[in-house]
């Protein structure tokens, strides 16, 4: 019953589907290996690392201020009281903002993403579409985003994406081949070889030989055979 309903879903699959060309690349490996993108990432990080050291700092004053009200809550007056805790509310809104003009959609990071990662992400685009369409591919997965089952390694762009790019590729060449060498997919099977036969010889004399004598002997039978032959009279 499963295959009948394997055997009518394909069926159903639109021939122009099933004709399309799929590969893959691993976007993770393109943006290690390449240069710009390192640097992109590099200059948006220090962006993010300053931020959370501004971060860190306000939540330490902002615990400081937390343990003196409570160490000398009952030492201070009203006014005094009120005024601490006002500015603890005024440090905590403050870190509130701070991480909300940071972070937040639309933010800071978000434009700086924009602004700087962005031009790099379009280009290693432009490069994945120019080598599919080279080698007459019509759909691109990308392995580090949905990780794959099984995947051919012949059919890995990322080597060719990133030698679009001016990478120098020799390793991860080397390392590809060996990964599609490895491959029982990509193995050559070994075809065994027909039995010559010899052009001169029938080959079914050998095995129709005592049939024929047998025809023969039954047609010609030899000279010493039970018949008797009469002598003719004069």
């Amino acid at each position: 019953m499963k295959k009948i309903w394997i055997i009518l879903l394909f069926g159903l699959i639109p021939l122009s589907i099933q004709a399309q060309r799929v590969c893959f690349i691993n976007s993770q490996t393109i943006r290690e290996k390449f240069i710009e993108a390192q640097q992109a990432e590099q200059r948006i990080q220090s962006f993010v690392d300053e931020w959370k050291r501004e971060l860190a700092t306000m939540q330490a004053n902002i615990n400081n201020l937390e343990f003196d009200i409570n160490k000398n809550r009952l030492i201070w007056t009203d006014a005094e009281r009120g005024a601490k805790e006002k500015q603890l509310q005024d440090l905590r809104t403050n870190a509130d903002n701070y991480t909300k003009s940071k972070f937040s959609p639309g933010g800071e990071y978000d434009k700086m993403v924009k602004q700087i990662l962005l031009p790099v992400e379009q280009k290693i685009s432009a490069a994945v579409q120019k080598v599919a369409n080279k080698r007459n591919f019509d759909i691109v997965f990308d392995q580090s985003v949905q990780p794959l089952a099984y995947v051919n390694f012949k059919y890995d762009l990322t080597v060719d994406v990133l030698r679009e790019l001016g990478v120098d590729v020799k390793a991860l060449e080397e390392e590809q081949q060996e990964k599609i060498a490895k491959d029982p997919a990509n193995q050559k099977k070994e075809s065994v070889a027909p039995r010559r036969v010899s052009r001169t010889q029938n080959p079914r004399s050998k095995q129709q030989a005592p049939t024929d004598q047998r025809e023969f002997e039954q047609e010609n039978p030899p000279a010493d055979s039970t018949e008797t032959v009469q002598p003719i009279k004069k």
